[in-house]
């Protein structure tokens, strides 16, 4: 059981690397998007979570949860975003 918790928080540390770079896309966004209304784009978001289902379910998981998890995710990035590019226009962050 030892190894396999290893390997479970190995994965964790992996996972949590993996986030700081996709918000890192996300800081770059806010920095090149000239206008806060294109942060959010619902047809983007639907196209991200449809891929990440369709992969989900390629590897054998569970393509409803993987997408449930993916649009929390989505909006977590969006709203990260959306401080992001808040920011740099006030001058705070940049």
């Amino acid at each position: 059981m030892t190894e396999v918790r290893a390997g479970v928080d190995a994965v964790d540390r992996e996972l949590v690397a993996l986030l700081a770079q996709r918000f890192g896309y996300m800081a770059a966004a806010a920095r090149i998007k000239p206008e806060r209304g294109q942060v959010r784009d619902e047809a983007r978001k639907a196209q991200v979570i449809a891929q990440a289902r369709a992969e989900a379910e390629r590897m054998g998981l569970d393509g409803d949860f993987i997408a449930d998890w993916w649009e929390q995710l989505v909006e977590a990035s969006i709203a990260f975003e959306l401080g992001r590019f808040d920011a740099i226009r006030a001058g705070a962050d940049g």
